[in-house]
């Protein structure tokens, strides 16, 4: 367990570009080498995430009809628990190109964007998902705060955002340290989107606590800023 920490812990070094990051994965999905590492004994966040998506969509034939934005998607292992409850129209945007290819070999996805969220994921339709997660891709350089402003443009008006996460990257991230959940409210208090819900949750990854966000929007107009 200790060595898939370090692992993990390597994606997450400070300082390092984006791109830099999105490499590191491309060098850590070898081999599978990822997936054994954060198996569902380390890393229950897909699992959690498919949950609670079963528990908002509680009717199957809904499940089947949304249309679904894995963010950050890695190498679709939040895409196959999502199928295996029975969702199945489901997107990947995930810019490493060695984890994006693993999950286009699971089957799981319609659509497939090697990009990293924000301005380069532009070129995907505005108003086109009922709903977009993020799970696993809030970290040390990973997604900014004001990454999650495109979700409200890609989320069509009562869609949902859903952010899972570890609970202490709040706190030791600088990006996210007294500016995630405010920049969330402010999102709330323009009118973008109103809170459903947020719910810590135990053993999220390794022995980590998780936080999950729940967010429907209210109004899809480009938040500027």
């Amino acid at each position: 367990m200790a060595q898939a920490s370090a692992a993990n812990d390597f994606a997450h070094e400070p300082g390092l570009s984006k791109e830099e990051i999105a490499r590191r994965y491309s060098e850590w999905a070898k081999g599978a080498q990822y997936e054994q590492d954060l198996g569902e004994k380390n890393y229950r966040g897909p699992l959690i995430t498919a949950e609670t998506m079963a528990e908002l969509f509680p009717d199957e034939e809904v499940r089947k009809n949304l249309y679904i934005l894995d963010v950050a998607a890695g190498t679709g292992l939040v895409g196959s628990q999502l199928q295996r409850k029975g969702f199945s129209k489901i997107d990947a945007l995930e810019p490493s190109e060695g984890m994006l290819n693993l999950a286009i070999s699971k089957n799981v996805y319609t659509r497939t964007f090697q990009n990293f969220l924000g301005e380069d994921s532009t070129n995907i339709e505005p108003d086109y998902y009922d709903v977009a997660i993020i799970c696993g891709g809030m970290g040390q350089g990973h997604i900014p705060c004001n990454g999650i402003d495109e979700l409200v443009r890609l989320v069509k008006p009562g869609g949902h955002v859903m952010i899972v996460m570890r609970e202490s990257y709040l706190t030791t991230v600088e990006e996210y340290k007294d500016r995630l959940e405010p920049h969330m409210k402010e999102l709330e208090l323009d009118g973008k989107w109103e809170a459903v819900s947020r719910t810590v949750v135990p053993k999220y990854s390794f022995d980590n606590n998780g936080v999950i966000y729940i967010f429907k929007i209210k109004n899809n107009s480009i938040v500027e800023g």
